[in-house]
């Protein structure tokens, strides 16, 4: 009675979200007819709209909560919940903190988990500077001060693993173990990414085709990418990405799909999760500079994905454990949250 009481009870509660979130889509279908820029886009009054829907999205997740702390002059936010020691969560391009949400209650039982929305992204302030991953690495090790930590275990997703990487890298006498799911900290080997995709890397029915990631170029241009995708053309984009790097069927569903692009629909968050990118040349002269890690090390990388993380932690950290996971695209925590699990619970104990 009581598990079908608290599954009755999320599934009111993931309609309300879905009533938030449907005039956004129907002002993206409105833009589409009109050619206008919905107001939700442009509006400064509607600055507080992803804390909203974060403070919605929270309650589905039972013993968690909203937490927000101003560190390097910004403000960051994050959802934390369970006890034990801390385990900081960073996510990627173009997600929130919401998309460790399937894994989140299960590590709970044995961490303090942090998913945190990392500079630029969701409800996390946006600057116009500060996003080569030594400085965003740098709002998480303030982060972890201010919380009352003085070591964690850290873990991170497409660009959040590039920021947990520098973290290491830069401060490994705070980090006790880090995990990195798909992709590796940009290197000179970024330079040498072709400009022409392998053949087959669009045949959306081959679910098994290798992903080519053009995206890293496009929204490494300054301003272009911004102006080519307000409005009407970001639903498109993003919705192709979400689907093209899946492994055979859509990772994430119309409503989740809906979630993220609303936390990056604003310009602010366009140019910020844009500049991540845009950081990328002075990640690798970072890099550069980095000794090899001593930390111990887990990486996770999908068979479909865009990874090259196996072959970068051989060569650049100490016996790290490496692990490929069958039939799965770039999408891993929300692709395959119980191999997830099973692979933190192992590596962080």
């Amino acid at each position: 009675m009581l598990r079908t009481k608290l599954k009755t009870l999320k599934i009111a509660r993931l309609l309300i979200i879905t009533l938030m979130l449907f005039p956004l889509y129907l002002a993206y279908k409105l833009n589409v007819a009109t050619g206008t820029v919905p107001t939700f886009i442009t509006a400064s009054s509607d600055s507080g709209r992803t804390e909203n829907i974060d403070e919605e999205l929270v309650k589905t997740l039972q013993g968690f909560h909203n937490g927000n702390k101003t560190v390097n002059g910004i403000k960051l936010h994050y959802v934390e919940g369970g006890k034990g020691e801390p385990l900081f969560l960073l996510p990627g391009w173009p997600e929130t903190w919401y998309e460790y949400r399937k894994v989140m209650p299960e590590l709970a039982k044995y961490y303090h988990v942090y998913s945190i929305d990392i500079r630029g992204m969701g409800s996390s302030d946006k600057p116009t500077t500060g996003y080569d991953k030594k400085t965003m690495a740098s709002d998480i090790y303030a982060l972890m001060n201010e919380l009352g930590y003085k070591n964690i275990y850290i873990a991170g997703h497409d660009i959040g693993s590039t920021v947990a990487y520098a973290f290491a890298a830069n401060y490994p006498h705070a980090t006790k173990k880090l995990a990195m799911l798909d992709i590796s900290h940009p290197d000179d080997n970024m330079l040498k990414i072709p400009l022409v995709a392998p053949p087959g890397s669009y045949d959306v029915s081959n679910p098994a085709r290798a992903k080519f990631p053009w995206w890293w170029a496009f929204n490494n241009v300054p301003n272009l990418p911004e102006q080519l995708l307000q409005g009407k053309n970001l639903d498109i984009a993003y919705n192709w990405a979400y689907d093209y790097l899946s492994y055979d069927k859509p990772a994430l569903n119309p409503q989740e799909k809906a979630i993220y692009i609303a936390a990056y629909a604003k310009p602010d968050a366009l140019r910020a999760a844009n500049d991540w990118f845009r950081a990328f040349r002075q990640d690798i002269d970072d890099f550069n500079t980095y000794k090899k890690l001593s930390v111990p090390v887990l990486g996770i990388y999908g068979s479909t994905g865009i990874s090259d993380l196996g072959p970068f932690l051989k060569e650049n950290t100490m016996n790290p454990k490496v692990v490929e996971l069958k039939r799965t695209g770039h999408w891993i925590p929300e692709e395959q949250p119980e191999e997830i699990i099973k692979q933190f619970k192992e590596f962080f104990r």
